[in-house]
């Protein structure tokens, strides 16, 4: 059984950081490109960031160069490095393990991240 668990998530004032956790179990974890989406209220939930088995990185847009999403595959453990954060950053943020066609396959239950200004 594939479990994907989220953890760091919090409250925190514009201009602070936060680093959120994915501990992943029921995969082979270094075979796996891992990602992080995010939701806010009232609006679809969207990419933020994924990295590949060799530690290729991409962002959306609106993260780009305050964000950092990394992995230790011997942790099984994805990680993103949030820096500069803004009120428009307040979402719940999920781990996923996309599939071969870079689809989510699997997502954890998310963990929430609320920026105040």
């Amino acid at each position: 059984q594939v479990q994907l668990v989220e953890s760091g998530g919090g409250l925190v004032q514009a201009g602070g950081s936060l680093r959120l956790s994915c501990a992943a179990s029921g995969i082979i974890f270094r075979i796996n490109v891992m990602c992080w989406y995010r939701q806010a209220p009232g609006k679809q939930r969207d990419l933020v960031a994924t990295i590949t088995t060799g530690g290729s990185t991409n962002y959306a847009d609106s993260v780009k160069g305050r964000f950092t999403i990394s992995r230790d595959n011997a942790k099984k453990t994805v990680y993103l490095q949030m820096n500069s954060l803004k009120p428009e950053d307040t979402a719940v943020y999920y781990c996923a393990v996309l599939s071969a066609n870079w689809q989510p396959r699997y997502w954890g239950r998310g963990t929430q991240v609320s920026v105040s200004s």
